[in-house]
């Protein structure tokens, strides 16, 4: 064998325990077209790749630090817990699924409540968490939202939901679909007490958020390539047995078919609302 391939010291060999590992969460990956950036790239980038224009999901803290001023805000409502009043069991009881999520992803609901300030004006958001349950409406989404627009009149400042939900929480039955009305009436309210409401819908705003408030906004937008929808493409298709057009849902078709206002570039979300609300003070 040649001496090439024979170590002249024994004892060099590296252990695992001595061995440098890349750091968990160094690196991301896009989920569109795999392309691998680094966590700061990413963030610095309002979490959309630079190559495709593929917007990842965020949750509320992403979305408040990047629209208050400087990151800034106080949380409203924080400790507000859903109840289980039908006993609701199916896998696992809906009590048991509530803490399980709740230690999973550090979230009390679905649902998070802020005020701060953007370009030094007030402004009250209500943002969505997709990872809790899918973003589910339940009671305490409902109180919570009905809560920041008593916050916003209290204030006389804008408010702005940001949505992203697989719609109704089934575990709470009736009790959910009551927060369609329960919301809207509030933001009939806000309207009387001529305060504006932004509704910002991101990937994916489906079910009952869609067919209530996500589309009562003064101002309705969305993110780019967003799903926006009552029932899903496949519940669609199957229903009325036909293909359905390219981009069916998706909120360019949505814009096109005049529900929204405008779509913006995450990047450009905090510029473009400031803009915005600046109209209604005018």
């Amino acid at each position: 064998m040649s001496n090439w391939f024979k170590r002249d010291k024994e004892g060099i060999t590296t252990s695992t325990q001595e061995k440098k590992e890349t750091p968990e969460g160094l690196w991301k990956k896009c989920s569109n077209c795999k392309t691998i950036f680094s966590s700061d790239d990413l963030m610095n980038n309002a979490y959309v790749c630079d190559r495709c224009n593929h917007h990842e999901r965020i949750g509320s803290q992403e979305y408040f630090e990047l629209i208050f001023d400087k990151g800034n805000f106080k949380e409203l409502d924080a400790k507000i817990n859903s109840g289980d009043p039908l006993k609701f069991e199916d896998t696992k009881k809906y009590s048991d699924r509530i803490k399980s999520t709740q230690q999973k992803t550090g979230l009390r609901d679905a649902i998070r409540t802020a005020k701060g300030k953007l370009d030094g004006e007030d402004l009250v958001i209500a943002a969505m968490d997709f990872s809790f349950i899918g973003g589910s409406m339940g009671s305490v989404m409902g109180e919570k939202i009905a809560r920041a627009i008593d916050e916003a009149i209290k204030s006389k400042c804008p408010f702005m939901i940001i949505s992203k939900s697989g719609g109704a929480r089934m575990m709470e039955a009736g009790l959910s679909l009551m927060q369609m009305a329960k919301v809207s009436g509030k933001l009939g309210q806000l309207s009387e007490a001529a305060l504006p409401y932004v509704s910002l819908l991101t990937d994916p705003t489906t079910g009952g958020v869609t067919a209530s408030f996500a589309m009562l906004g003064d101002i309705n937008i969305a993110e780019p390539d967003a799903l926006i929808g009552f029932a899903g493409p496949r519940v669609v298709r199957e229903t009325i047995g036909r293909d359905l057009p390219d981009g069916f849902q998706r909120s360019e078709f949505v814009l096109e078919h005049g529900f929204l206002d405008y779509i913006v570039e995450r990047t450009q979300l905090r510029d473009t609302l400031a803009r915005s609300l600046k109209l209604f003070r005018s």
